[in-house]
């Protein structure tokens, strides 16, 4: 299997957990396609009007992950337009966890990506929290490790 159909069926289970979990969840065709023109991001989840969009990332090994600023860049117009809480998905191949860190915590590279250190994605949201803050009354920027 291929390191980018691994990471479409990556993208497959998160959409299911949510799915799972009661969400109306779509996973974006040109995910994983590098289309630069798609102003979208791999998922958004809706519960109750509450909706959250994600850009995925897997990665084999723990390790600072790079996200190019283009992807950061459609995530954030997206969830402007779309009233939409933006996060950044990790899952570590292997761990079967997923970690959601919000846009504020990624720093700029010298080379012009953002990069989210291994620290940062361990000391994020779970995506089990994640689901549970939803469906309470509370924001989920109540919650958000700043």
């Amino acid at each position: 299997m291929s390191n980018r159909s691994r990471g479409f069926s990556h993208e497959r289970d998160l959409v299911r957990r949510l799915w799972d979990q009661g969400f109306a969840v779509i996973r974006a065709p040109a995910s994983g396609s590098r289309a630069r023109h798609v102003k979208y991001p791999d998922i958004v989840a809706i519960y109750h009007g509450k909706i959250v969009a994600m850009e995925v990332k897997t990665i084999k090994e723990e390790r600072t992950i790079y996200v190019r600023w283009e992807q950061v860049e459609k995530l954030q117009e997206f969830s402007r337009r779309a009233g939409a809480t933006p996060f950044i998905a990790v899952k570590f191949v292997g761990s079967g966890e997923w970690f959601l860190i919000p846009l504020e915590k990624l720093a700029l590279s010298e080379g012009g990506a953002f990069k989210i250190p291994v620290e940062t994605v361990k000391n994020s949201l779970r995506l089990k929290a994640l689901i549970s803050m939803i469906k309470g009354d509370k924001s989920i920027l109540d919650y958000t490790v700043r």
